[in-house]
């Protein structure tokens, strides 16, 4: 997996082996000193049209710095498909979920766009959805979201995800419960961040849609709401 550690040492080396500063190779860059200390112990990684930069300056090819961070061949392609300005998709023998898990935070949104819609179309594990959310935009987590597998949700990964998700997406988990898709004790995880969703609660019970059962997690939902609310001082 892509590592920005191994991947800032060889730009401290280059940059070192050049008798360049930091400040020097900053302005370069047009980015800040700071900027490129973080690159160089691996805190943050630059932006793929940075990477180009960085290859002209010190002449060496796109390869060899996105190589020196020991990619996956994956997440290699990911990268250099990006920086040459080529469509950033999935392809079937290269990058996979774990590829993009891997690359998530060191992506544009709008780049991560591109790759959940491959992921959405094949489908995706709800644990892989929990992993990319804090980086999706909510769009990509809806499209993700609705094609799913809810089978191994828990409610732990949901506790993770909810506070991440807008509207959209929580009924979109809210629907799945309904349909009898993953474990319906889950409702009392998403009371606390869905507004209205208590009538709607108690209508799926007169309905059949959910058990009376559901009512006693409605009641711990509102039990974890008014905690919520207490901690956010609120109350």
């Amino acid at each position: 997996m892509f590592s920005t550690k191994k991947f800032g040492g060889f730009l401290s080396r280059l940059r070192k082996n050049a008798d360049m500063t930091q400040s020097e190779l900053a302005d370069k860059l047009n980015l800040t000193r700071q900027a490129v200390s973080r690159y160089e112990t691996g805190d943050s990684f630059p932006d793929v049209s940075v990477l180009v930069k960085i290859g002209d300056i010190f002449g060496i090819t796109l390869d060899e710095l996105i190589n020196s961070g020991e990619p996956s061949r994956g997440q290699s392609e990911i990268l250099e498909n990006i920086a040459k300005g080529k469509e950033a998709n999935l392809t079937e023998n290269s990058a996979d979920v774990s590829d993009i898990v891997g690359l998530a935070p060191f992506l544009k949104p709008s780049v991560l766009e591109k790759l959940a819609e491959g992921l959405s179309k094949q489908g995706i594990d709800i644990s892989n959805i929990v992993s990319l959310a804090e980086y999706l935009n909510d769009k990509s987590i809806s499209a993700m979201l609705e094609k799913a597998d809810f089978e191994n949700i828990s409610e732990e990964l949901l506790e993770k995800l909810a506070p991440l998700l807008d509207n959209k997406s929580k009924y979109t988990v809210f629907e799945k419960i309904l349909e009898g898709k993953t474990d319906w004790h889950l409702i009392k995880v998403l009371i606390p961040y869905m507004d209205y969703i208590q009538s709607q609660i108690e209508a799926a019970v007169v309905e059949g849609a959910l058990p009376w059962d559901a009512l006693n997690e409605l009641r711990e939902g509102n039990r974890r709401l008014w905690e919520k609310m207490h901690e956010e001082g609120n109350i």
